[in-house]
């Protein structure tokens, strides 16, 4: 009863996201999400991995189905409806077969991406892996800029900050990738222009991938995927790190589709809300007990943050009113 009233004052000013908050309609498999609101068409624009969690399996080694991905698009007025808009034209030239873990962003007047890159499809996990940079004026034409050398032949999931000025000059930016040679840590490295990046610090001692950077309420907080939950790290000044106890997203959700861990999350900052969306395996599902592969599956929810004395929150349960401001 009182999810019910909270949900009916929710609808009353804001859209509430449906669970799943997005499916991809073709191959079931979307994942890894970043979000960005476009100014010429007034929506909100999400690229996302889309796996091929529809591929027969010769064996339960084989991952191919998690190669040989495009990126997927949907479109979005208010944040809560979504609507697929195919696969992001993205240049073969400077990329390859696999396309993992967008991540999109508005900076020094234009949109940038950087993507992860498999050169080919595989059946397992031994692949090199980097990262390439790409323009756009549009969100639609992407143009290839460079391969980024951060001394590594194993590097994915990129997360780029705009850094606070320094005096007068600019502040410059920040990259936060996982290093897969250095046990899956979180590293940063650091630009002045977006193009040339210097390797900086070692975030996290234990194995994870998938960070997110952003300001939010006086901090830098860096949310990560660490396969058995979300690990939160706050900063007050970007450079020294306190790591929140415990993990958000761990405990599977009680709502239909939202029956696992939460993985690889995207933030949408809007004015003092912070909405957290993330990806979940299909395995709690009713379908799994009858389709041993359905566990593949991933589907993309939403939720809102929480923040009280320096430490995150997240109901995945109560019902979220997207309230987003461009």
């Amino acid at each position: 009863m009182i999810a019910s009233l909270l949900l009916i004052a929710a609808a009353a000013t804001a859209p509430v996201a449906p669970k799943p908050l997005f499916r991809d309609p073709v191959h079931d498999g979307a994942a890894d999400a970043s979000t960005v609101h476009d100014p010429k068409s007034g929506e909100w624009v999400m690229f996302y991995t889309n796996r091929r969690a529809d591929l027969p399996m010769e064996d339960g080694k084989d991952v191919r189905w998690v190669h040989g991905t495009a990126i997927g698009v949907a479109r979005s007025k208010d944040g809560a409806r979504w609507r697929y808009d195919g696969t992001a034209t993205i240049p073969k030239s400077c990329t390859g077969d696999t396309l993992w873990a967008p991540e999109v962003q508005w900076l020094k007047g234009q949109w940038h991406m950087w993507l992860t890159v498999v050169p080919g499809v595989y059946r397992d996990w031994n692949a090199p892996r980097f990262i390439v940079h790409l323009t756009s004026p549009d969100l639609t034409n992407w143009t290839c800029g460079e391969r980024l050398d951060l001394g590594s032949d194993r590097v994915i999931d990129a997360s780029v900050l705009a850094l606070p000025p320094k005096g007068k000059k600019p502040g410059g930016y920040r990259l936060f990738f996982n290093d897969e040679r250095q046990n899956k840590a979180i590293v940063t490295a650091d630009s002045s222009d977006l193009i040339h990046w210097t390797v900086g610090k070692r975030l996290t001692q234990t194995p994870g991938e998938g960070p997110k950077a952003f300001h939010w309420k006086g901090r830098t907080w860096l949310i990560s995927d660490a396969w058995k939950g979300l690990l939160v790290m706050r900063s007050d000044d970007g450079v020294q790190w306190t790591t929140q106890p415990g993990h958000i997203l761990a405990t599977p959700g009680a709502q239909a589709t939202d029956r696992a861990k939460g993985q690889h999350p995207d933030i949408i900052v809007a004015g003092d809300r912070a909405y957290i969306l993330y990806f979940v395996h299909q395995e709690g599902e009713v379908e799994a007990k009858a389709d041993p592969q359905y566990h593949r599956r991933t589907v993309l929810q939403i939720a809102e943050l929480k923040e009280k004395d320096g430490i995150i929150s997240v109901d995945r349960d109560a019902p979220v009113a997207v309230r987003l401001k461009p």
